[in-house]
C-alpha cells in the first residue's frame, strides 16, 4: 500500500454531483459535474488511487450517492477509497465486498472504535481511520462535532485496533486553496508506524512536496485540481 508517494484525486459528491466544499460547510461548494466523469478523467491522466466522499452520507448518516460509487467502481480499474456514512461494519464489508479497496470510517470509529478490527479480522489492512481535526480537535458528523480527541493521540489508538491506513484532514484550511500546515501533519505521522494519508488546503505544488517531506505517503488534492491550479501529470511530476 502506498509503495510511493501518491497524489489521490477526490471525488466528493452531494446530490449525484462532483462537489468541494469550503471548510466543511454545507452550502459553500462548487459543483463539477458528473462522478463517473471525473473519476474517468482522473485515471485517464494516471491517478492510481481515487479518493470517493458521500458527503450525504457523511452529513445525513444514509449513502444517497451509492449508485455513483457503483458505477465508478464499474468504469475504472484502479484502487477506490471510500468514505461518507459508514457506519456499522456490516456496511463496510458489503463494500469490500463490492470492489472497494479502502472504506474510511470517520464517526462510525470515534464512536466505536472496536468496528476497525472487527472489519480488520476479515479484510486486512482495508480500514483507513479519518481523522478531520478543526480547532485541534477531532471532528465528526460532517465536521460539525467536536470530539475533544487530539488527532494525533487518536491516531495512535486506531493504529492498535487494527487501522492499516490514517487520513489526516485539516478541516481548517479545507478548500481555501490558501496552502497547508505542515506541523499537524507531522505530529500525526510521527505518532504510528502505518501510512498517513494527508489532505487539506493544497493550492500550489510546493504544497504536495511540503506534504510528501513532512512523513505523508499520499496526498488527497480535490479543489487545487478542479480549479486547474496545476494538473494531476504535473503534480505527480513534482515529487
Amino acid at each position: 500500500m502506498f509503495p510511493e508517494f501518491e497524489v489521490i484525486p477526490a471525488v466528493d459528491m452531494q446530490d449525484g454531483q462532483v462537489v468541494q466544499l469550503v471548510g466543511g460547510e454545507r452550502g459553500t461548494g462548487r459543483t463539477y459535474g458528473d462522478p463517473v466523469e471525473a473519476a474517468e478523467r482522473w485515471v485517464g491522466a494516471g491517478a492510481e488511487t481515487l479518493h470517493l466522499v458521500d458527503l450525504d452520507g457523511a452529513f445525513e448518516g444514509d449513502r444517497e450517492n451509492a449508485p455513483a460509487v457503483e458505477a465508478i467502481l464499474d468504469a475504472v480499474d484502479v484502487d477506490v477509497q471510500l468514505g461518507g456514512g459508514i457506519r456499522t461494519a456490516h456496511d463496510a464489508c458489503s463494500l469490500l465486498e463490492l470492489g472497494v479497496d479502502r472504506v474510511i470510517l470517520g464517526t462510525a470509529a470515534v464512536e466505536n472504535p472496536t468496528i476497525v478490527g472487527a472489519i480488520s479480522e476479515d479484510f486486512p489492512g482495508s480500514v483507513m481511520v479519518s481523522l478531520d481535526a478543526k480547532g485541534g480537535e477531532v471532528v465528526v458528523s460532517g465536521w460539525t462535532e467536536g470530539t475533544g480527541l487530539d488527532p494525533a493521540e487518536a491516531a495512535a489508538r486506531y493504529e492498535d485496533e487494527g487501522a492499516g491506513t490514517i487520513l489526516f484532514t485539516d478541516v481548517d484550511v479545507e478548500g481555501q486553496l490558501e496552502g497547508i500546515r505542515r506541523e499537524p501533519v507531522e505530529a500525526v505521522v510521527d505518532a504510528v508506524d502505518i501510512p498517513v494519508v494527508a489532505s487539506g488546503g493544497v493550492s500550489t505544488l510546493e504544497d504536495v512536496r511540503a506534504l510528501k517531506d513532512a512523513g505523508a505517503a499520499a496526498v488527497v488534492v480535490g479543489t487545487a485540481l478542479y480549479e486547474g491550479r496545476f494538473t494531476l501529470e504535473e503534480a505527480m511530476e513534482s515529487v
